[in-house]
């Protein structure tokens, strides 16, 4: 039996490492296994015996290009494409797997077409956002957009992921709609309840969707002493925390602003995540650290906090609410997404509400 995942990235990111622990597991129960990947060429040493890369960095670039000009992303890398499905051709996987298909690496209309051919082979799709059932967005929540449930028409983010100056909304939709449906043998996974409801709601509400929740590694994510409020001369503070890999107004960033100011003095903000631009305008009283040397450290910083915060607008199922909680820390977060369905519902905040993430924290001294 032959197994074929497609992601953008292999053994690096979140969905990176969730393939490659996938690609692990069917390989331990003898199976041959391949991740097909577009995007970075580093792939960690230990799944590099799994990794095929599709097309190059150039590819991505005027893939990434073609899709600011003319919303077309996912239609560009036709060569990089052409050259990959003859390469699966002779592969034959008895089992293919998608992931994000998405990331200006793959033409997904030709990859269906392909799919389409082969009706006798099983096909696992885990969505880990909207993309593949809008006309352009990977999340909406935060617009409050409910076009993707007919036919989307007028496109409000196409200055958002994937940017574009020209709004193909319209056309994208229709295109997807033509290219991901009449799959004989095809289930849809999801990582959260919430997703998976709104799947249900879309085009693609013909299919099995299954939810299978994401998992960390609890044997790095779990208490971790360390030296961290003594190095941050933070011993007699109660730490707010933050993580995110991408800090912005989606994530809740003004909402810490905010938040650092109604606090007093007995609290410190400690951010996770920032630019170099937004590590030189952050408030005074806000700490901030760009990136963490490794998920130990991370673990670290988790567990010398007294609770989490994830004021995030719009999520699936954010996997810093799981490592903060496995190492010991309670996590507050707006009722939005999948986020709610990994913290208590004491600790769940109307969305915006900062008064309410306020309350919330000093409720625990």
């Amino acid at each position: 039996m032959k197994v074929l995942f497609i992601n953008a990235v292999c053994g690096t990111g979140s969905t990176g490492k969730i393939c490659a622990e996938l690609a692990e597991r069917y390989e331990n129960d003898g199976y041959e296994v391949k991740i097909a990947y577009g995007r970075h060429s580093y792939v960690p040493e230990k799944y590099q015996k799994y990794a095929v890369r599709i097309g190059n960095d150039l590819d991505v670039k005027l893939h990434a290009l073609s899709t600011r000009l003319t919303d077309r992303h996912g239609l560009g890398s036709k060569k990089a494409t052409k050259e990959f499905l003859k390469w699966a051709e002779e592969y034959s996987p008895d089992l293919l797997w998608l992931h994000n298909i998405h990331g200006y690496y793959i033409n997904y209309e030709m990859l269906f077409a392909w799919i389409k051919k082969h009706p006798e082979m099983e096909i696992k799709w885990t969505l880990h956002d909207c993309w593949a059932f809008t006309g352009h967005c990977s999340h909406f929540t935060f617009i409050n957009c409910n076009q993707w449930k007919k036919q989307c028409e007028k496109c409000a983010q196409k200055n958002r992921y994937p940017k574009s100056f020209v709004d193909g909304c319209k056309d994208n939709f229709k295109r997807k709609k033509e290219a991901f449906t009449n799959i004989p043998k095809m289930t849809l996974i999801t990582p959260s309840m919430w997703l998976g409801n709104l799947v249900k709601e879309s085009f693609f509400k013909n299919y099995p969707v299954e939810v299978v929740y994401n998992t960390i590694n609890n044997e790095i994510f779990k208490p971790t002493p360390s030296n961290f409020r003594e190095n941050n001369k933070l011993t007699d503070k109660k730490i707010i925390l933050g993580v995110s890999n991408i800090w912005d107004d989606r994530k809740g960033l003004y909402d810490f602003y905010e938040l650092a100011n109604m606090l007093d003095d007995k609290y410190a903000i400690v951010l996770v995540g920032l630019s170099e631009k937004q590590l030189k305008t952050l408030p005074k009283n806000i700490i901030g650290i760009k990136r963490t040397n490794g998920q130990k450290e991370l673990a670290e910083i988790y567990t010398a906090a007294d609770v989490f915060v994830n004021p995030t607008y719009e999520d699936n199922y954010p996997t810093v609410n799981l490592e903060a909680r496995a190492c010991g820390t309670p996590v507050i977060t707006y009722r939005t997404g999948g986020s709610v369905e990994s913290v208590e519902p004491e600790n769940i905040v109307e969305v915006g509400e900062v008064e309410g993430l306020y309350r919330k924290i000093r409720s625990f001294g």
